[in-house]
């Protein structure tokens, strides 16, 4: 009979947030699996909990993966910890899932502590969708072109981000979207916990200060909030105004029908099909 695999998530950052049944699965396990076995040796010597720990980080979780999911089958329990929250996002423990699911091992998937759900709440942002876009790019290039993808969402944006970067990261947002508030969330649960929310340049600036005086530190969760009505307004009319300019490239070259037109329009700026004939007949 297989066993189960547990997929345990760890406090961010206060202890007093493990769960009882997480701790129930941590010491019924033959063993914990962990992305880093000094933080999870800790949060088990904490707690009493005497269960062999082995590692399975990026590098390791390849060769580990086929040792966890045969153990599982084989008929032990076994528990999988990240360095903190919940495991499987962003982090190894998601293709670990992913195998045991393919091999048909038993996984249990414990609710929990996640930065990401306790960053949205924190913002106080109100859109009721969210998208989560994983760690943010490290190149200001790849960051501006993932914004440009997304700006046309109804719903806020959240990214991991490191110390290191977050003031390139403010100053990316803030240009390409300049009229979003911005939350920074740092060191959530912990002591030094803060929720700084500004319009996104003025985070920029904020955390461009910071920066030069090496005080950045901990975990962030950058939260961008969802497009206003004045924002959507905006792309719209700028949408329009692009189309127009086709529209009068294409009715001077003369080669096409107005309706060919119109559904090139409707293809290339994904406009209704009304609206690229109302475009047409300002030119007539």
């Amino acid at each position: 009979m297989a066993g189960t695999l547990y997929i345990c998530p760890t406090p961010l950052g206060n202890l007093g947030d493990i769960t009882l049944r997480a701790l129930d699965a941590l010491q019924e396990a033959r063993a914990v699996y962990a992305e880093d076995t000094r933080v999870t040796g800790k949060l088990l010597a904490l707690f009493e909990i005497r269960t062999h720990v082995e590692r399975c980080d990026e590098a390791s979780l390849p060769a580990r993966a086929d040792e966890i999911i045969e153990r599982v089958l084989a008929g032990d329990t076994v528990a999988y910890c990240s360095d903190a929250g919940m495991p499987g996002v962003s982090d190894p423990g998601q293709r670990l899932v992913a195998a045991a699911r393919r091999a048909g091992a038993p996984v249990v998937v414990l609710p929990g502590p996640t930065a990401v759900a306790t960053a949205y709440v924190a913002s106080g942002f109100t859109c009721p969708r969210f998208y989560f876009g994983g760690f943010f790019p490290r190149k200001a290039g790849e960051r501006q072109r993932a914004l440009e993808s997304l700006a046309p969402l109804d719903a806020a944006l959240l990214f991991y981000e490191s110390p290191n970067r977050v003031a390139g990261a403010l100053e990316t947002i803030a240009l390409a979207f300049p009229q979003r508030q911005v939350a920074v969330c740092r060191e959530l649960t912990k002591v030094h916990e803060e929720v700084y929310v500004a319009s996104a340049p003025r985070a920029a600036e904020e955390f461009s200060r910071r920066k030069d005086a090496g005080t950045i530190k901990g975990e962030i969760v950058l939260v961008v909030d969802a497009p206003s009505a004045e924002e959507h307004a905006a792309a719209e009319e700028g949408t329009r105004a692009d189309a127009r300019r086709r529209a009068e490239e294409l009715l001077h070259a003369g080669s096409l029908t107005k309706r060919d037109i119109a559904k090139q329009l409707q293809r290339e700026f994904d406009i209704k099909r009304n609206d690229a004939y109302a475009i047409l007949l300002e030119f007539t």
